[in-house]
């Protein structure tokens, strides 16, 4: 009898600022032949960030599942629809780019729907700014879920070289590197070069994150070595 395949949901914002190409790409390229995708947004609907496609644009990976794959992120289930939901999945995935900066660090719901995933033990993982989604989760005693574990996201050097490039939208909330650090009480890391990959499996392989665009697919690689046990 055939093992049923791991439940991953993504998480995507519904904020105009997006989702970063590949940081939703490679992960789904790695992933989706080996589970079972789902998708979720705030909204229903989510848009990829402009800046990132034509970054991209010499990674075919990226222009294909760019001009192919759109109907996976145009109309999304809403996160409020897997609520309650969180032991029938085995992984969260939240998705980086510029937009859960302004939308998914804040949303009730998604706050709520990360806390089920981590209480029901299942795995938790943020990617770039997806990292964001993470900051303002509190445990039932009202420390927050990051304190204690090594995390990363953007770094504070990375977002000041993408705002001098003009990638980054005007009014970012908040500085992720700082949010990080004091949310894990001083754990937050980073890889010794700016935009380098740096991926953190946390010891208890229910925390994964990645730092930057580059650490996608070796983020992904790395959840599905868990995954596989």
């Amino acid at each position: 009898m055939a093992t049923a395949k791991p439940k991953i949901l993504f998480v995507l914002s519904s904020h105009s600022a997006g989702w970063y190409l590949p940081e939703f790409a490679h992960p789904y390229g790695v992933l989706s032949p080996h589970t079972k995708v789902y998708i979720a947004s705030p909204k229903g609907t989510s848009v990829v960030d402009p800046i990132s496609v034509n970054l991209f644009k010499e990674d075919a990976y990226c222009q294909e599942f760019f001009n192919t794959k759109k109907d996976l992120w145009t109309t999304t289930e809403r996160i409020s629809s897997y609520l309650g939901r969180a032991k029938e999945f085995d992984v969260v995935f939240v998705v980086g780019g510029f937009g859960p900066m302004y939308d998914l660090a804040t949303d009730t719901e998604s706050i709520q729907l990360i806390r089920e995933f981590h209480d029901a033990n299942r795995i938790v993982v943020a990617l770039c700014h997806g990292s964001g989604a993470l900051v303002n989760v509190k445990l039932a005693d009202g420390s927050p879920l990051l304190a204690g574990h090594r995390v990363t996201g953007f770094s504070n050097t990375e977002e000041e070289q993408a705002t001098n490039n003009k990638i980054v939208p005007p009014g970012m909330p908040f500085s992720l590197e700082d949010e990080l650090n004091k949310a894990s009480n001083g754990l937050y890391e980073k890889a010794t070069e700016a935009w380098s990959p740096h991926v953190i499996v946390e010891p208890s392989k229910k925390l994964l994150f990645g730092q930057n665009p580059a650490s996608a697919q070796p983020l992904a690689e790395k959840l599905l070595e868990v995954l596989n046990g």
